[in-house]
């Protein structure tokens, strides 16, 4: 079918979990949402700019049902606190897996689980929560879950024997690591969730080249120095605005003729509407999954399917 970003089918009734929705590629794609007729739950770990991220998506639908929860993918206390809510909920159609870090340190951090703080944070922590979530999901006909991969995945070599860079570590890696085991996840859970009859799907987007200072301003939720502004300015011809970004992510979660197991991004790799894409060829090597999935449910300590 042919799929217009700027004219969304509804999804009013429809309930949808965004996590790290107070700022970039989430907020984003909880506005677009929001704008469906969709139920929007917002999780994250800032209040105060989750508020401006309410407000902000209020301007844009006054009557938007929005819910803010609060969670920190790099604490699996906090994790579990979140999946609870939303395991309770009577039904939950979409959950995007969007919070993580961009920028990792130039030294190796542990997260409060002591777990490496990059992939804790962008995958471990989804890989929870996930896992919290599925009983609402399973009860909702036709549910999703959408995780977000990166170019990143194409530019480097997985060694599942260190997944956690215990032995070496580097802040460029630890990135591309992350989002390699999140992407692999989401294939590999689609592959699984077929395997046991269920109705929910797995899906993976990835929001190309997508930077602040090619998005227009929100108070409160995008807000770039002029020469932030400036200097992304000059990479034009191969970036665009993080509200595009969130267009590849939006159609995974609620286009009706998308598939499970299918990879959506930027028709022009950094920029352009969003259309289906051959995925890195790692993430979907089953060996690879298989590897990184015991590494979850060892870090995590949760079972999943």
């Amino acid at each position: 079918m042919t799929w217009n970003p700027n004219d969304l089918p509804l999804q009013t009734g429809k309930v949808v979990a965004v996590t790290g929705a107070n700022a970039g590629i989430g907020f984003w794609t909880a506005y677009a949402l929001a704008g469906t007729g969709a139920s929007v739950i917002l999780l994250t770990r800032n209040s105060k700019r989750a508020d401006a991220a309410v407000q902000a998506i209020r301007a844009h639908v006054p009557t938007a049902d929005l819910t803010v929860v609060p969670l920190d993918v790099a604490d699996l206390g906090s994790v579990r606190d979140a999946g609870a809510r939303l395991a309770d909920l009577p039904r939950l159609d979409v959950l995007v897996n969007n919070a993580g870090i961009v920028h990792a340190p130039r030294r190796r951090e542990l997260t409060a689980d002591g777990l490496e703080l990059v992939t804790g944070t962008n995958f471990f922590g989804a890989f929870a929560l996930t896992a919290a979530a599925l009983p609402a999901l399973e009860r909702t006909s036709g549910s999703r879950i959408v995780s977000l991969g990166s170019l990143a995945s194409m530019l480097v070599r997985l060694n599942t024997d260190d997944l956690q860079q215990e032995r070496r570590y580097s802040g460029w890696n630890a990135y591309a690591y992350s989002k390699i085991m999140l992407s692999s996840f989401g294939y590999e859970l689609d592959r699984r969730l077929v395997a046991r009859g269920s109705g929910t799907r797995s899906l993976v987007a990835h929001p190309g080249y997508s930077i602040s200072g090619r998005t227009r301003t929100v108070p409160g939720v995008n807000e770039p120095s002029r020469l932030g502004r400036f200097v992304d300015t000059l990479q034009t011809p191969f970036t665009q605005g993080k509200e595009d970004g969130a267009s590849p992510i939006v159609r995974a979660a609620i286009d009706p003729a998308a598939e499970g197991g299918t990879f959506y991004g930027p028709r022009y790799l950094m920029k352009g509407e969003p259309v289906a894409m051959k995925p890195a060829r790692i993430t979907t090597d089953e060996r690879v999954a298989a590897a990184i999935w015991a590494e979850a449910e060892v870090a995590t300590g949760i079972p999943l399917l």
